[in-house]
Formats: C-alpha cells, sequence, structure tokens
C-alpha cells in the first residue's frame, strides 16, 4: 500500500482527505522542516501547500519518494529540476488552466489590497479601533476613471481586468504569450508601453528566468508619478529594494503586496526592507501570501489534486 504524508494538513479539505484514504495509507501530521526531514523517508508521496522549501536536501532525505502534491500553480517552493533527477513526480495546478478558471480567489484578494490601499481601509479601522471616529483623517481616492495596467493576462490577470472594467477603469495589459484578447481592454506592444500609463500596475506572472526582477528601478521609474503596485503573484518578480526606494522618493503612492523574495525563510523576513518599511509607512501593505487561501477555493484545490494524485497512481500500476 501506498505510504501517503500530508505535512500540511491544518484544515485540509474532508473531501480531498477521503480520496486520499481510498488510495492509499494517509497520515496527517503538522511537522516543522526538522520533523519532515526526520520522517520523509517512510513515504511514497508528500502533500505540501507552501510552508516548506523542498530543495535537495529534502529530496535526498526522500529515499521511497515517489510523487510530491502541491496544490499551486507555482513551484519555486519546490526544486523541480532535481526532483526529475530523482525520479520523483511534481504533480501541481500548473497548466490546469480550465479548472484554474473556476478558482476566484488570488483575484478576489489582488482587488481586496489595491481597494485596502486608496481607500486605506486597515488605518481607518485601527483608528477606529482605538476609539477616533474622524472621516477626514482618511480620505482616499476612487478608481473610477483611472488606468489599471496588468502584466499577465493569464486566468488571474483577466479576472482583474473584468474587475477593472466593473470599476469604470481604463485597462490595458501586457501578456506576450497570449493570442485571443478581452473586449475593452488595450494591448500594449511592450512592457514599457504598458508601464507609462498604469496609475495602477497589477502583477500576475509566473516566477522564472524571464520574470525575475522583471520590475526594477528602471520600470517603477517609468510609471506616472502617485501610481501604485500590487503583487499577487511571485515576491522575486519585483524587486523589492528599488520598490522601497520608489516608496521613500514619493514616486510611487503606495503599494500593496502578498508575496516578497524568500518569504519561506525566517531569517530573510526578518532583515527584509519591505517588511521594516511597512512598520514604518502606512502606505505599503503586507499579507501573508493568502491571496489563494480561501476556504472555498483551497477545499476546491485539494480535492482537485488528491484526484490528480488518484490518476497517476493508476497509470503508474497499469505502466507496470
Amino acid at each position: 500500500m501506498i505510504h501517503i504524508l500530508n505535512a500540511e494538513s491544518l484544515n485540509y479539505s474532508d473531501e480531498a482527505r477521503q480520496v486520499l484514504q481510498s488510495i492509499g495509507d494517509l497520515d496527517e501530521r503538522q511537522l516543522d522542516r526538522a520533523g519532515l526531514l526526520a520522517c520523509i523517508s517512510d513515504y511514497d508521496a508528500l502533500i505540501v501547500r507552501l510552508g516548506f522549501q523542498v530543495d535537495r536536501e529534502m529530496l535526498d532525505a526522500a529515499t521511497c519518494l515517489k510523487a510530491i502534491v502541491t496544490a499551486t500553480t507555482g513551484l519555486d517552493h519546490i526544486d523541480t529540476a532535481y526532483a526529475a533527477r530523482r525520479g520523483i513526480e511534481v504533480l501541481s495546478l500548473r497548466g490546469e488552466i480550465d479548472f484554474l478558471r473556476s478558482i476566484p480567489a488570488t483575484a478576489e484578494h489582488t482587488w481586496a489590497l489595491l481597494l485596502a490601499l486608496i481607500r486605506r481601509i486597515p488605518q481607518a479601522a485601527a483608528a477606529v479601533r482605538a476609539g477616533a471616529w474622524d472621516r477626514d483623517a482618511w480620505r482616499g481616492h476612487d478608481l473610477h476613471g483611472r488606468r489599471l495596467g496588468i502584466l499577465g493576462l493569464g486566468r488571474i490577470g483577466e479576472k482583474v481586468a473584468c474587475y477593472g472594467l466593473a470599476f469604470g477603469m481604463a485597462v490595458a495589459a501586457f501578456d506576450p504569450y497570449r493570442g485571443d484578447w478581452l473586449p475593452d481592454v488595450q494591448r500594449c506592444s511592450s512592457l514599457d508601453e504598458l508601464l507609462r500609463q498604469a496609475d495602477v500596475l497589477s502583477l500576475h506572472v509566473p516566477l522564472n528566468n524571464e520574470t525575475c526582477y522583471m520590475i526594477g528601478a528602471r520600470e517603477l521609474a517609468l510609471l506616472p508619478a502617485g501610481a501604485v503596485v500590487i503583487n499577487t503573484a511571485r515576491g522575486a518578480a519585483l524587486d523589492g529594494i528599488a520598490l522601497v526606494e520608489s516608496l521613500r522618493r514619493g514616486h510611487l503612492a503606495g503599494a500593496a503586496l502578498d508575496v516578497i523574495e524568500d518569504e519561506l525563510d525566517e531569517d530573510q523576513r526578518r532583515n527584509s526592507p519591505l517588511l521594516a518599511y511597512a512598520r514604518q509607512f502606512d502606505n505599503l501593505l503586507i499579507t501573508p501570501h493568502i491571496g489563494g487561501a480561501t476556504f472555498e477555493s483551497m477545499a476546491c484545490t485539494e480535492s482537485f489534486m488528491a484526484q490528480k494524485l488518484k490518476r497517476w497512481l493508476v497509470q503508474q500500476i497499469q505502466l507496470s
């Protein structure tokens, strides 16, 4: 019987759990890295979210591992190249376009961050909790009539574009890999063209060699004065030091991030210039990569991935 370890089982979908129990011996444990390293050799399949860096050390310890299951599209938490060399299959949501179009959580969180930033909602709510009631102190800005620039018009960027249109924004996007296009969305021929007109820049690109630090000091300087930046994609797509500098100089009015570079490394987080700035200034909002973390969306993706593992195992048996 296949032995499956769910290393991040808190609030895991009951439906997904039943699927996993039907195909193997399921252990559900909340582990730290040391605990996972100590026991991973006992398992054939590992289920993780984003809480672990499945690197060479982890993979070398996984002497029996045949599959890693992650209900994510991004795979920067897994050394996929080394896993392939070890003959370990990585099953993820990457490429599952039809299914992912039904999952709204990250796009909705993108819009929540934008509204929270321009309407200063966290600060106003904190002031009320502290006993104040001063509406003029927390005056914000309209979205209607502003220009929304979307970098990456995939399934999340597409949803965000529709939200922008619904709010009466002028929406433009840059995505050289997309063939068809959305009505009422301007198609930019270059990144620079997009940046020069974006009062709001929203990032929706995967992390790869092409997109790493895609938005740096030069790109931020092309944005109109007073623009804001939203990143719910991957932290390393945006140069954090350049962003802080642009905020300090006042070129950018604000930014809201759900991701930061090296977010899983506690020492890196402790020394992050982004977190240091956010502790001092309220024009930078940061949430802890919760874009996809709704009960509904996570239950759907966990069930989908459990079924994907089941299909993969059946295929392996048929091939053997």
